[in-house]
């Protein structure tokens, strides 16, 4: 299958890498893992590292001239490569070391194609930067993706560090009274709740932190939930990965009506926060 990769689309070669990946965190599920440390309480696991590998010898062959940088093993190919493919191929590894089925292989071509697998429902998630498909079971079906709201769900990254804290924490949702309202909380701990955001079974996103639109980790969810037509900026309400000040964090939204009811929560927390530092500066000054 490596072989005949060669003649294949980039959509394909993602799809193809993603899911060799999946092969491999399917298979090892369940088992004693040795775990490397990365610090801070962040890991590797052995399956970390045996997916990625899975990942990069489908993209060697495929596209030998192209760099790949991996989570793990950081950048590799042609320092001059035009082309980089950014592979995360665990995203969700403490929940597959504790047992939790939660986790998906990101890899996508930078500013391209790019594929999410569920290693564990079969599915992968696929855009071609134009429009955005998932395809199941064993004859390969597609359907499109078609973000909608109406699950009123909304999946909020709770991992430290908070680098917006005070101004904004993605926690701080939780107690907001206009969120409680309009929505219901869920914690996935992976980027595989951004796929469900382009196929509608999740409303939204929320995530701190800064420009993650380069991240191994978000790169090819923010890139099938804007070729979904989902709604997709910063927690600052910047677009992502413009270049311009601002797009950090991200709300990846279903529809504007969604995205512009989270940020009128989010702005108001930041109005608030810094109203609140210019007060106390004020005081001590």
């Amino acid at each position: 299958m490596i072989d005949s990769l060669a003649s294949a689309t980039d959509t394909e070669v993602a799809a193809a890498a993603a899911l060799a990946g999946a092969e491999v965190v399917r298979a090892r599920y369940g088992r004693l893992h040795s775990r490397v440390d990365k610090g801070s309480g962040d890991f590797a696991t052995d399956v970390d590292l045996a997916a990625e590998e899975a990942i990069l010898d489908v993209i060697r062959a495929a596209r030998p001239g192209d760099a790949v940088h991996g989570e793990e093993g950081g950048r590799q190919g042609a320092a001059g490569a035009e082309r980089e493919w950014l592979v995360d191929p665990l995203c969700g590894t403490l929940n597959y070391a504790s047992g939790a089925q939660l986790v998906a292989v990101n890899v996508v071509l930078r500013n391209g194609p790019a594929a999410v697998a569920d290693p564990f429902s079969g599915e992968v998630f696929l855009t071609d930067g134009q429009s955005a498909r998932v395809r199941s079971g064993a004859r390969g079906d597609e359907r499109p993706l078609a973000p909608t709201a109406d699950t009123r769900l909304v999946d909020v990254n709770l991992d430290p560090p908070f680098p917006s804290a005070p101004g904004f924490r993605a926690v701080d949702l939780l107690a907001h009274p206009g969120f409680v309202e309009n929505f219901r909380p869920r914690v996935v701990s992976t980027t595989l709740a951004l796929a469900w955001v382009a196929a509608g079974r999740r409303a939204a996103y929320v995530t701190d932190g800064g420009d993650l639109s380069g991240s191994v980790h978000f790169a090819a969810g923010i890139a099938l939930c804007r070729a979904a037509g989902c709604v997709v900026t910063g927690v600052d309400g910047a677009p992502v990965g413009s270049g311009e000040p601002g797009g950090r964090g991200l709300v990846a939204a279903a529809d504007a009506g969604t995205h512009e009811l989270l940020m009128s929560m989010i702005g108001g927390r930041e109005r608030n926060s810094r109203s609140g530092r210019n007060t106390r500066n004020g005081r001590n000054g």
